[in-house]
């Protein structure tokens, strides 16, 4: 048995039937079930946009990481200098 990443479901059918019902009455993401499995999970936009957000921030840490590790002279300079 597969998991269910969401606290709501519904079918693939039921969805086709009415699409809008689901996202309105969707209190955050919605597995989409086809004969009873997982094929899909259905978010709110906002909450796609906070993960996409959270995935740039952590590419942007792994860049700062890598440039803080390759070498180059680190120059010290004032915040009233810039």
């Amino acid at each position: 048995m597969e998991s269910i990443l969401a606290r709501a479901s519904i079918g693939i059918s039921e969805l086709k039937v009415n699409p809008m019902a689901a996202i309105e009455q969707a209190d955050g993401p919605v597995a989409i079930l086809n004969r009873n499995k997982p094929v899909a999970y259905l978010i709110p936009a906002s909450e796609w946009e906070a993960i996409c957000d959270r995935l740039e921030d952590i590419e942007l840490a792994e860049l700062a990481r890598s440039r803080m590790n390759d070498g180059r002279k680190t120059v010290r300079v004032k915040l009233e200098d810039l």
